[in-house]
């Protein structure tokens, strides 16, 4: 999916997704991506708050037409990594979110199990990534948010371009 680098230091590397911003599958993708036919992002956008070296992000997400704070979303996956035309990971499935950085809730533990059956994931893979997300849980619970709760309020540049896609990206 196409982003806008909102931070990019080597501590946090924040991107942002905006509304109408375009995203594609690669056609040989193990399973379909249940986008898939969505030609681009829809509602307020989405900002993604990524620690390098973390096997998850933190996704900001907002809602109303205020754009009020809906929620922080953890999305377990790949740590991010850079590459010739941005960032890769691969998406989990597994996710938390929470609406006051204090109760944290499972979601798409199903879809993890899914992929297991559909052969994406080994059995094991996917109990180390029920690991990784329990022990993520409980820093959250124990320690509280790691990241600064002002993202919350957090409004992108209203000059910015709606980003694209770099040409030849399925290519790489």
């Amino acid at each position: 999916m196409a982003a806008l680098i909102v931070q990019d230091e080597p501590e946090l590397i924040a991107l942002y997704v905006p509304e109408g911003a375009p995203f594609d599958f690669a056609p040989v993708a193990p399973i379909p991506h249940p986008w898939e036919g969505r030609a681009g992002w829809t509602g307020h956008g989405m900002l993604g708050l990524h620690r390098p070296g973390d096997p998850y992000s933190v996704l900001v997400f907002w809602e109303g037409p205020e754009r009020t704070f809906s929620c922080w979303y953890v999305n377990f996956q790949t740590p991010l990594k850079r590459s010739r035309v941005g960032f890769d990971m691969l998406d989990h499935e597994l996710d938390l979110w929470s609406a006051d950085g204090e109760t944290w809730h499972w979601k798409d533990g199903e879809l993890l199990d899914q992929r297991v059956a559909e052969g994406l994931y080994t059995e094991e893979e996917a109990q180390a990534i029920r690991a990784a997300g329990a022990q993520v849980r409980r820093d959250l619970e124990t320690n509280g948010l790691w990241w600064d709760e002002s993202w919350a309020d957090w409004k992108p540049d209203p000059a910015w371009r709606l980003p694209a896609l770099p040409a030849g990206w399925r290519e790489l």
